[in-house]
């Protein structure tokens, strides 16, 4: 087992409280949390932070036995645990929100799963399911959110739920067969909500082995934006940034209020997502003309390609009149307008997350030159492709 971790305040006071931080990193929330807590210590209290790095699985660690503090910030996730934390006799906050003996800092389950609904119902979709996790409240939190959320549209959400157990690799493999032939019975198209992005790839892969493409039959969003999970995904996955540093702030102050003395609050605080971050994986509309829903496929997905009006009809088999009013009675847009929107999307992805020079970037992204780029962004977006990239790294 690895040492225990003794984080001290820069203040060094010797009177400092005693905290301990029983929350996992092997999670992007539980790493978020431990950066809102980090933050919170640096602007406001001096304390001595212990944390072992651990894995969901390593509820408690063994320092715990023969530690002696005045407060513990929790991701208490059993009843078992609960019990031995409560023989401590000091304050705790809980993160996680499976137990209900402490005060509780929680992201809000429903108003993800509201997030996730208006981000698909935005892209078009009707039709709604949601994969989860088996015996966790949170992930029942989010089926209920997205039930309500999309009450007006559809009554029933299907919903395939799994344990949060890993499998051995054949008990996994026809888990996998199973969930792939629940994704081929569902309509098309359909958005599905995944209630942790640690679920995403196995959603993904299923979606592979059932023959179902995404985004153009099934829409997959997932949640915590755990941005190198989501990133290696394929397609990436969409995803909600629910906050977790900002539940770990809260939670500090909280316990910094206990450990004063200040009576416990009687109801969870919990707080709202931050925002969608949409990738390939929703990068799709729902249409229901043939033609329109081709054209705009072929667009996403030769946004790097000199594509023009007369190319995409040709490749849908229409005339360019017909393709333009239909795109414009069901889009209310032009096949060009959409074309741009596609070289502008790709252009902005590579001057954000790499270092290509622009020109390299205007030619990989579709346009003839740099100079046209700077045109078009400068016209759409109000800044030219330098500016957006500097003013994203500062």
């Amino acid at each position: 087992m690895p040492a225990m971790r003794k984080q001290v305040s820069a203040y060094r006071n010797p009177v400092a409280p005693r905290v301990g931080l029983l929350v996992e990193t092997s999670l992007a929330s539980g790493r978020e949390i431990l950066r809102g807590i980090s933050k919170y210590v640096r602007e406001h209290a001096p304390w001595v932070l212990y944390h072992e790095p651990h894995g969901m699985e390593n509820a408690l660690p063994r320092w715990l036995k023969r530690w002696r503090g005045e407060g513990i910030i929790a991701r208490i996730q059993t009843a078992e645990m609960a019990r031995t934390l409560a023989t401590l006799d000091i304050p705790i906050v809980d993160v996680l929100g499976v137990s209900r003996r402490f005060p509780l800092v929680h992201v809000d389950n429903a108003a993800i799963a509201r997030l996730a609904a208006d981000h698909l119902l935005e892209r078009g979709l009707q039709q709604f399911a949601f994969f989860g996790i088996g015996g966790e409240n949170w992930s029942q939190q989010r089926y209920a959110g997205l039930c309500a959320a999309v009450a007006p549209v559809q009554r029933d959400v299907p919903r395939y739920e799994l344990p949060r157990r890993a499998l051995d690799a054949r008990a996994w493999d026809r888990m996998e067969d199973k969930l792939a032939a629940w994704i081929r019975a569902l309509p098309r198209p359909t958005g599905v909500l995944v209630c942790s992005d640690q679920r995403g790839p196995q959603f993904l892969e299923a979606c592979r082995r059932a023959g179902v493409n995404v985004p153009d039959e099934v829409a997959v969003i997932g949640v915590d934006n755990d941005e190198p999970l989501c990133e290696v995904c394929s397609p990436p996955l969409s995803s909600i940034q629910p906050g977790h540093a900002a539940v770990g702030y809260e939670a500090a102050s909280l316990l910094n209020k206990l450990m004063r003395g200040d009576a416990a609050p009687r109801t969870p605080l919990l707080l709202a997502p931050q925002q969608v971050l949409a990738r390939l994986s929703t990068d799709t509309f729902a249409v229901a003309d043939p033609i329109v829903h081709g054209a705009l496929r072929l667009i996403r997905e030769g946004a790097h390609l000199c594509l023009s009006v007369d190319t995409i009809a040709r490749e849908v088999g229409v005339s360019r009149s017909v393709l333009q009013r239909r795109f414009q009675e069901r889009l209310k847009r032009t096949v060009h307008q959409e074309i741009v929107d596609a070289k502008i999307k790709k252009a902005r992805e590579l001057i954000l997350k790499t270092d290509l020079p622009l020109s390299v970037v205007a030619e990989r992204a579709g346009f003839r030159h740099q100079e046209y780029m700077g045109a078009v962004f400068k016209a759409r977006l109000g800044m030219t492709p330098g500016k957006v990239r500097q003013a994203e790294r500062q």
